[in-house]
């Protein structure tokens, strides 16, 4: 469109999976392609390049909030637009974002609704739909902030504005990426948590894990959403269980490693009491 502000889509990726190319086509239409590999081993750094995406590769991993935030620095367009590996752009979102750029204010960012498919079905209830993300925002205005998983773009709420049309997410294709990719997450909360110094309790974690399934089966009307909405409750119900399972061992090997300390310690100085 003729007129408007440069738009890049940004993308961090890591074996971005099969529907990477999917993908990379619903974004086709976009002035510039920015991606940020951790260390990928299948074709992700090859259909990218392809697409004529600008790609940058780094070793480390610093969480999903500063990764971003680096990615972001590699950007020379005027608009980003944040799209992740399993996520397709359709033609009504499309349009709704280029009508934005239009507009061209840059302390405004937007809202993306996610229509979310979890294995073969797509979700409208069980807390799912709208699942309303901003992801598109001028350069220069704002980022994401630190969190290692579950991060955001900051932004105040009266500067936010939602978009029309969803864009498509696509949980997994099979069970096993979808696993790994949950735990994953739940490694990386728990990472953080206890480095902020949060604790748990077995009874939390039990407690926790129920609710969740009670909260997404009954009161976000998971039932509606079929055997599906059953077995998204149970998992989410999973997902809570090894966030706090991830905590708790990290604190059983932290308390280990203090007593373990205290011990050498005393040793040390019993040691050197007998010899003088």
């Amino acid at each position: 469109m003729v007129g408007r502000p440069k738009l890049a889509c940004v993308m961090i990726t890591k074996n971005a999976g099969v529907r990477f190319s999917q993908c990379l086509a619903s974004v086709d239409w976009v002035d510039e392609l920015v991606i940020l590999d951790s260390g990928s081993t299948d074709n992700t750094i090859e259909l990218a390049r392809k697409a004529g995406a600008k790609v940058y590769q780094s070793q480390d991993w610093p969480g999903f909030g500063p990764q971003r935030q680096q990615a972001q620095t590699f950007v020379s367009a005027d608009w980003i637009l944040w799209v992740d590996t399993d996520e397709i752009v359709t033609a009504e979102l499309r349009q709704s974002i280029e009508a934005a750029l239009v507009d061209d204010d840059p302390q405004l960012a937007y809202r993306i609704n996610r229509l979310t498919d979890f294995f073969g079905k797509f979700i409208r209830h069980s807390g799912w739909y709208p699942d309303a993300v901003v992801r598109l925002h001028a350069r220069d205005s704002y980022q994401y902030n630190n969190a290692m998983v579950h991060e955001k773009i900051e932004v105040a709420e009266h500067h936010v504005k939602t978009l029309d049309g969803d864009m498509l997410h696509y949980t997994s294709d099979n069970y096993y990426e979808y696993m790994r990719k949950s735990l994953r997450y739940a490694n990386d909360w728990a990472e953080e948590m206890h480095a902020r110094g949060r604790r748990t309790s077995i009874m939390r974690l039990v407690c926790s894990s129920i609710w969740m399934f009670i909260r997404k089966y009954i009161f976000q009307l998971g039932f509606a959403d079929g055997k599906h909405g059953f077995m998204l409750a149970v998992q989410s119900s999973h997902y809570v269980f090894n966030k706090y399972f991830g905590l708790w061992v990290k604190q059983q090997q932290a308390s280990k490693s203090v007593k373990s300390g205290l011990v050498v310690a005393e040793v040390s100085h019993n040691t050197q009491q007998n010899t003088a």
